[in-house]
């Protein structure tokens, strides 16, 4: 693969030229801090490719408006921060009942509520997996780079198409600020390709046995859009039946499709007895400590991040779980995904998070002091 000159380049902005090489032509949302200069990059190279931008009077409107835009046939995406993906939810559990695909950017920030909205934080992963009412499906992202920015932005935009799904981009204040030297794909060799039709005589655009491709409004088919349970042409349904199979749908076309989704990156000893699972920003801080550790001292320690958050990657926490005697779990919060993990290790291994919720980053000190006071 060809790439561009490298350039400086901030992970926002390798956000928005992810989305505009992946295909995105539309984008609708409300600034907010630390996601604005996504609306503000998109403001400005959407016109250069004949898409459309637009600020929306709020956060719901935006999202309501890129659910239109995606039924329209436009590849669209928001972005958001916060209290603003609290905002989305109603009408991001719409997009997941209709099988809307687009992508959600959230630019996460320490909170609850307004927080302080410079802060860096990793407080909304659970939000992501369960922010909207009932049982669902969700596909999340986390880049730790600004590189990965660009390249999650590119798959979330190809699973939001592939298994019409709308899906989240989790970034944080660091990821979305801090500014790194990258080389960019050559423009359009990432670029999603929409679906072909083919010659459909029934268009049932929720089969129940598959993912159809999403015929656009005014091509020729006529078909209904709603929230409720509905029957394989979208007609609201309350046969018991009919509810099983369309939730065992939603559920199975990310089940069944993990080892495409799922995305990781272990580095580290080849047999460790300490572990590291982490994501996002902290994944930086994690292989500070792992090249002191490993790189440095040799002890055998080893690091798996996870790009993907959701669909939880249990395979590859099990295979380390079933290794090591220590798993440590950085995360700026509380501890959201350390319990995740507690889950599928079965009690094999001691599950150990490493939390800091004062607004500030993880440091890659406090990490390696846990690795070492195993190994004293």
């Amino acid at each position: 693969m060809n790439y561009r000159k490298p350039q400086l380049m901030q992970g926002n902005e390798a956000c928005v030229e992810g989305a505009i090489d992946a295909g995105v032509r539309f984008f609708a949302g409300y600034p907010i801090t630390p996601s604005t200069e996504i609306a503000e990059g998109m403001a400005q190279r959407l016109p250069e490719k004949g898409g459309v931008f637009i600020q929306m009077e709020d956060e719901i409107a935006g999202m309501a408006a890129v659910i239109g835009a995606a039924l329209g046939g436009m590849m669209s995406l928001t972005a958001t921060s916060g209290p603003g993906f609290s905002l989305k939810q109603e009408n991001l559990g719409y997009a997941v009942m209709a099988e809307i695909p687009c992508v959600v950017v959230n630019v996460q920030r320490y909170g609850p509520s307004t927080g302080i909205p410079t802060a860096p934080a990793q407080g909304d992963v659970m939000q992501a997996r369960w922010g909207t009412h009932g049982d669902h499906p969700i596909i999340a992202l986390s880049p730790t780079s600004v590189y990965e920015s660009y390249y999650l932005t590119t798959a979330a935009v190809k699973f939001s198409q592939k298994f019409r799904i709308p899906v989240v981009l989790l970034l944080d204040e660091v990821i979305g600020h801090m500014r790194e030297k990258v080389a960019l794909p050559e423009a359009g060799k990432l670029m999603v390709e929409k679906q072909k039709f083919g010659d459909i005589q029934d268009y049932k655009p929720f089969d129940e046995r598959k993912t159809p491709p999403l015929i656009p409004f005014g091509e020729g088919f006529l078909y209904h859009i709603t929230g409720l349970i509905h029957d394989e042409y979208g007609f609201p349904s309350r046969d018991p039946g009919v509810t099983t199979r369309l939730m065992d749908q939603l559920h199975q076309k990310i089940s069944q499709n993990q080892d495409e989704i799922v995305m990781t990156n272990y580095m580290g000893h080849p047999e460790p007895r300490v572990g590291m699972i982490t994501y996002g920003c902290t994944a930086r801080s994690a292989r500070a400590a792992l090249k002191q550790t490993y790189f440095q001292k040799r002890w055998p320690v080893g690091l798996l991040t996870l790009q993907t958050v959701w669909p939880f990657p249990h395979e590859e926490v099990k295979k380390l779980a079933s290794q090591v005697d220590l798993l440590l779990v950085p995360e700026m919060n509380m501890g959201q995904l350390v319990g995740e993990i507690e889950r599928y290790c079965h009690g094999e291994t001691e599950v150990v998070g490493v939390n800091r919720y004062d607004g500030e980053m993880i440091t890659p000190e406090e990490i390696y002091e846990q690795i070492k006071r195993w190994f004293s």
